[in-house]
């Protein structure tokens, strides 16, 4: 996800967002937009809760070189120091007057066997497992922005669907009210239809209802509950870009094992354990101190003398065994995680393109011709009822068919969009979905 593309359209669905007021003026925003509108509010603490500060922090530390010690030390501090010593500095040159002895020293600790520079590399290792942990994450919080969108946009299209078959009951109740009055309908099947009618008024209702609670779990996502009822998905559906859907699923296989964020960081997660195996391994290898000084002692023999040397300890009862078999343990883990992540990865995909045929095909047979059949038989069988030519039972079962049809239709066209987006999600891709100008198909 590019930076600029990101602001852009967040600052695009913010100015839709704060432009009007009333239910006409609700903002419809599409799905990349309120994407980047999640990420324009949350990235920074996603990026937070991922440490990937801590982490980059974590790596100048290991990378640090100890600092020297210097230290300062006066001693035979009286009011007449060293008087009467025999030590030839002090008291047998009269240009040399006694005072308390000065001790001067510098030590620096030297690590050897390149433990310094496998603790860099461990560190370097960690910062970008933190960081595949991020776009690990964005890649599974902008589906699960995507599926409260779709569920937005799929309680719209019944809100949608419920009006019109409202309307339709609120035309022929006119109509009927007229015929009931001339005497061409009878009064039970007028007041069946009227029944019909206040049962899709219900549905309106029930539809209108779940679209405000689609709103605000969108807006509880996008941590904007402010804005919640007036979010609204725009009304066309996607039109998807071709992904590798239609190739073989050992292709998209390969392409998801050097893609997947979360495989990345499990790799870089056993690289960091390798070269925490070598550093322990190296423990045993005891560091150098180099030790320098300069003492100016009025009591001893030589006023001045300095002196330098090197301490090292010696691993003679404990060599580190511990440190390394847990440094092992931890190879062998990261090494079992990075196995059971390229299993996830193949099952992932072949469950993703399984459900993406699927929901393709029956999208397909409402586009081959189950809708406007289902389109058809309803205005036929309305107009033959306005006409009397035919009971109200078949006009009532035309009506309920097509709205069961249109709500089928509109769950498989949600499924199919979110197959596609799943599908990316397994192939660790961050897919493209243009909006049309206008609806592609039935509304």
């Amino acid at each position: 996800m590019k930076v600029s593309r990101t602001r852009f359209m967040a600052i695009a669905g913010l100015s839709l967002l704060t432009a009007g007021s009333a239910y006409s003026q609700q903002a419809q925003v599409s799905v990349d937009e309120v994407v980047a509108l999640f990420y324009q509010r949350n990235l920074d603490l996603i990026a937070a809760q991922y440490n990937i500060d801590q982490a980059r922090a974590e790596q100048v530390v290991a990378g640090a070189i100890p600092n020297p010690v210097f230290g300062v030390q006066v001693s035979e501090i009286s009011n007449n120091p060293n008087m009467g010593s025999n030590a030839i500095g002090c008291n047998h040159s009269p240009s040399v007057s006694c005072g308390p002895a000065e001790y001067f020293s510098f030590s620096q600790l030297i690590e050897v066997a390149g433990k310094r520079g496998l603790r860099m590399q461990s560190s370097g290792f960690a910062t970008q497992a933190a960081e595949s942990d991020l776009r690990d994450a964005v890649r599974i919080f902008s589906n699960m922005v995507r599926d409260a969108y779709f569920d937005l946009l799929l309680a719209q299209k019944n809100r949608w669907l419920a009006e019109e078959i409202a309307g339709h009951y609120r035309e022929i109740g006119e109509a009927n009210a007229l015929r009931l009055k001339s005497g061409d309908i009878a009064e039970a099947d007028y007041l069946r239809v009227k029944m019909e009618g206040l049962r899709a008024q219900s549905d309106l209702d029930s539809t209108q209802a779940a679209v405000e609670q689609a709103q605000a779990a969108l807006a509880v996502l996008l941590r904007w509950p402010e804005q919640s009822l007036r979010i609204e998905a725009q009304d066309a559906w996607p039109a998807l870009a071709d992904i590798g859907q239609t190739g073989d699923k050992h292709e998209l296989i390969d392409r998801a094992l050097h893609q997947r964020p979360d495989l990345q960081a499990d790799k870089q997660r056993a690289e960091q354990a390798k070269k925490e195996l070598e550093l322990a391994r190296r423990l045993k290898y005891p560091d150098v101190t180099v030790n320098a000084g300069y003492a100016r002692d009025p009591s001893n023999n030589s006023l001045n003398s300095a002196f330098v040397g090197f301490s090292v300890p010696l691993p003679l009862f404990y060599q580190y065994q511990g440190e390394a078999d847990k440094a092992t343990v931890n190879l062998n883990q990261s090494q079992l995680a990075v196995e059971q992540t390229e299993l996830g990865i193949r099952n992932d995909i072949v469950s993703a393109l399984a459900a993406w045929n699927s929901a393709d095909k029956i999208v397909q047979r409402f586009d081959g011709g189950l809708l406007d059949d289902a389109r058809s038989v309803r205005d036929s069988a309305e107009l033959a009822f306005r006409k009397g030519a035919t009971g109200v039972l078949e006009f009532i079962e035309a009506q309920r068919s097509y709205k069961s049809v249109m709500r089928d239709y509109y769950a498989a066209m949600i499924n199919r969009t979110n197959a596609y987006y799943d599908l990316g999600k397994a192939l660790g891709i961050e897919p493209s979905a243009d909006i049309p100008a206008a609806n592609a198909g039935p509304k």
